[in-house]
């Protein structure tokens, strides 16, 4: 399997119907956003893209009790699909916590990847507390022959606490020999915050020679200190025009941050 390495460009999938906060325009303007920032990513020189259900918050626990619903799911899949076209590779993450559907939407679209935030242990989060399904989703995965589809974990997720103290030693440890994750992601403490470096060395030295990535916070600015230390990072809000959550991809900064971060990350 390839583990996606460099700069992944995050697509934030707007609020779709039946979301609190729909975008006008329905499910036709929101492919329309998601296509754009997804060429715009592309063209920038993103190494690979993932999709997330991002603005269709607040966000269902994603396990067996609460899937996430079945109009979102096929949103997802249409797009991923589409997205593979563009020779990249694409991936998913259902927020919050959904990996069999995650993997179900990769197996059946030829995505390359997913990532779930709460892999092993258990966290309290807004959505109430969420357990990790690793016994569950890895088995999924051989099931449909999706073997090749990487799981690629978080550790000590952003906006969520570990129901018992934790250190990221530990937590990447777990996740990569118990939980047998293909490769862990260390976050700051919310969406684009930048990553504690503590932390970020901490996990490097207990990940060893596994693929470690950051979920949020890079910029051209930290990349001669964060890249050599990781594989790849996931990268959404930086991307945006302005630097704005709220706002379309920028190609231009995109290029910015490519630019800035080639020949620096860790040689896998």
């Amino acid at each position: 399997m390839d583990i996606p390495r460099g700069v992944i460009g995050v697509v934030h999938v707007p609020g779709l119907p039946g979301d609190p906060r729909p975008v006008p325009g329905g499910f036709d303007e929101a492919w329309r956003r998601s296509i754009a920032d997804a060429r715009a990513l592309a063209s920038g020189g993103v190494s690979a893209i993932i999709v997330e259900n991002f603005g269709s918050a607040p966000f269902t626990k994603g396990d067996a009790s609460a899937r996430v619903p079945p109009h979102q799911t096929a949103f997802l899949a249409r797009l991923v699909a589409e997205l593979t076209a563009l020779g990249l590779p694409v991936g998913v993450n259902c927020l919050r916590n959904d990996a069999m559907t995650a993997l179900g939407i990769a197996a059946a679209t030829g995505a390359a990847f997913v990532r779930v935030n709460v892999h092993v242990g258990a966290y309290v989060t807004d959505q109430g507390l969420i357990e990790g399904e690793a016994a569950a989703t890895l088995r999924y995965r051989s099931s449909l022959g999706a073997d090749h589809v990487a799981i690629l974990a978080d550790v000590l997720v952003k906006h969520a606490a570990p129901l018992a103290p934790l250190s990221v030693r530990d937590a990447v440890e777990d996740t990569l020999h118990r939980g047998l994750a293909d490769a862990v992601i260390v976050s700051g403490r919310a969406t684009g915050a930048r990553v504690d470096e503590a932390r970020l060395r901490d996990a490097r030295d207990a990940a060893g020679d596994a693929p470690l990535l950051i979920g949020s916070g890079l910029t051209p600015a930290d990349a001669p200190t964060l890249c050599p230390l990781i594989d790849g990072a996931f990268v959404g809000t930086w991307l945006k025009r302005d630097g704005a959550l709220s706002n379309p991809v920028d190609e231009a900064r995109v290029r910015a941050l490519v630019d800035a971060t080639r020949g620096l990350f860790r040689a896998g």
